[in-house]
């Protein structure tokens, strides 16, 4: 066996229907006393209810996360969480509400109760990104990674069939790279197998039946193993490509990653075979890129970065700006390789 290294996160998870109820608990175990509540505008109702709950112990709530993290968010997040003399931080939803707590935590030092309401898989990694100028930033830090996450499968039972498919195919995503990164292991690769192998299965049941409980519970433990996976290992072209696309042209996130996916994992096939072995057996495809399409189109998400709104003419800035400070990737970065893949993602073709 070739050398390893491999670096355990100090996380603490409470995984289960009904788990919410914990979250009381859980800010007792850490020494904390005055939460601030984040959300987005639209899951307002789940932080006054969380808030409700906590009572006394709730210093305020804070509901204008977005996606990308624009710094103006988070600065006005940070004043609020100083102001209000905050001692934690309890992020309710998906990667934008996460991402928005590890932006306070990032120079406060913060400790952040993650709850989940989708499969990001954000919560249990330390990588942080701020959108500033029209451009993402990206880094990995100890400080914004969540101290406890509270994984209920009954908050993801109302997200949408559509959304969860996207949302389940975005955390693929970072098993995906985690199995070709530079700085692979064998325990995250397994990690990540299996992280792929679950979302696989249970989002199917999930689009077919949004309310079929254990389906959910599947999803969200692989999107936990699939967001481990990130967690310790590089990000490769996959994340440059939809952290340029997300954070230039302020894409969806998750459905922006469904359709680059398939096509970024296309070109690095022939340099990482080992890898796309490993994501085609857990996906059960021939192929590791047309099973990941497949995939995709086979819960009714889209497959065409068209359907986003960015324009055909944007794609030469994209992949100049994606071709610049390149994350590394087990095949060399080639401009013109890079813009062809970014004309079949426009297109959504399937890759050969």
């Amino acid at each position: 066996m070739s050398p390893f290294v491999f670096t355990g996160f100090p996380y603490r998870v409470v995984f289960g229907a009904g788990s919410l109820d914990k979250l009381g608990e859980e800010m007792t175990r850490l020494g904390a006393k005055r939460a601030l509540i984040l959300s987005t505008p639209e899951q307002r109702s789940d932080a006054a209810a969380i808030a409700a709950t906590l009572g006394d112990r709730c210093a305020g709530v804070f509901d204008q996360a977005v996606m990308h993290v624009p710094i103006e968010i988070a600065r006005a997040a940070r004043t609020l969480a100083t102001n209000l003399k905050a001692d934690c931080a309890v992020t309710i939803g998906g990667g934008s509400t996460t991402g928005l707590g590890k932006a306070i935590a990032l120079e406060s030092s913060l400790p952040i109760i993650a709850i989940p309401t989708t499969y990001a898989g954000s919560e249990v990694t330390p990588i942080w990104g701020i959108t500033e100028g029209g451009l993402k930033k990206t880094g990995k830090d100890a400080r914004v990674l969540p101290k406890v996450v509270i994984y209920d499968p009954l908050l993801t039972m109302s997200l949408p069939a559509k959304l969860s498919a996207t949302s389940g195919i975005n955390a693929i995503a970072h098993a995906v790279e985690g199995l070709y990164a530079q700085d692979a292991n064998p325990i995250m690769s397994m990690i990540a197998e299996e992280g792929i192998r679950a979302m696989a299965k249970g989002l199917p049941l999930v689009v077919e039946n949004p309310t079929n409980a254990e389906a959910r519970a599947n999803c969200l433990y692989g999107a936990w193993l699939c967001g481990s996976a990130l967690a310790s290992v590089g990000m490769a072209l996959h994340h440059k490509l939809c952290h340029t696309l997300g954070g230039t042209w302020n894409l969806p996130h998750a459905e922006t990653h469904t359709i680059v996916l398939p096509h970024a994992c296309a070109y690095s096939a022939a340099a990482a075979p080992l890898a796309m072995q490993r994501i085609a057996r857990a996906l059960e495809a021939s192929s590791a890129p047309r099973g990941l399409f497949d995939l995709a189109q086979s819960l009714g998400a889209s497959v065409a970065l068209k359907d986003l709104g960015i324009k055909e003419f944007d794609l030469d800035r994209a992949a100049d700006l994606a071709t610049q400070a390149p994350y590394w990737n087990p095949r060399p970065i080639e401009r013109n390789a890079i813009r062809k893949l970014l004309d079949d993602a426009y297109f959504g073709r399937r890759p050969d």
